[in-house]
């Protein structure tokens, strides 16, 4: 049923996804929709639900790339209620639905209390794909779209207590590393999360390190040879 579902609002989805370039786009939400899947597979919840409203999770940053602003999730309620019109639901599956999309962003790290299992798995599957080896080139997709520099000598690096999405955008997109992204390994709410996040934080503050230590000129430098004898 979830599949027959996700193919009728494909094209709604589609349609107001496919100009995206800030790593909001289409392949992000079906990303975010199968992690989530994979997830609640593990640690229960509503299939439907879960599915549906990772699906639809980021209307609010098409909302917000129109009005050039921050919109918050719980201001795409209407718009998503509007693109449910065309499926089958009954209210209470709407309801749960649109509630997963306005708290997701909610972190129980800033001291807010979510508690919904469904909601819980949305925000770890998001918080997954913002992650790892595609949350690189997600992270730098989102800079280079809002004219974030890469990377700015003048700024600690100190990790702020705590993380808000609607505080405006980061001094630069290494500084996002250490402002969220390192934090989310530590605070995904479901164990298969945690777990599925461990790999994915490492990679990045791999790749970290290497960017500054290339950035300062600071590395050891190691030849070609020397990498290929090592493995």
């Amino acid at each position: 049923m979830l599949e027959q579902y996700i193919e009728k609002l494909k094209p709604y989805v589609i349609d107001l996804f496919n100009k995206d370039s800030s790593g909001h786009d289409i392949s992000h939400l079906i990303r975010t929709m199968n992690t989530a899947l994979y997830i609640q597979e593990k640690e229960g919840g509503d299939r439907i639900i879960i599915g549906i409203s990772a699906f639809l999770h980021d209307v609010h940053r098409i909302m917000q790339n129109e009005c050039g602003k921050y919109v918050l999730p719980k201001d795409s309620i209407s718009k998503i209620k509007e693109i449910l019109q065309h499926i089958d639901l009954t209210d209470e599956q709407v309801s749960k639905i649109c509630y997963c999309i306005e708290y997701h962003e909610e972190y129980n790290w800033n001291g807010n209390n979510v508690e919904d299992i469904n909601t819980l798995i949305l925000q770890d599957a998001d918080n997954l794909d913002a992650i790892g080896a595609i949350g690189i080139g997600r992270a730098f997709s989102y800079g280079g779209s809002h004219n974030i520099m890469m990377y700015d000598e003048k700024m600690s690096l100190d990790e702020n207590d705590n993380y808000s999405e609607s505080n405006g955008n980061d001094s630069s997109t290494i500084y996002h590393f250490y402002h969220k992204l390192f934090k989310l390994g530590d605070n995904m709410n479901t164990e298969t999360a945690k777990r599925l996040a461990c790999r994915r934080i490492d990679f990045m503050k791999t790749f970290v390190k290497e960017f500054l230590d290339e950035w300062y000129a600071s590395y050891e430098v190691s030849s070609c040879n020397d990498n290929k004898n090592s493995l």
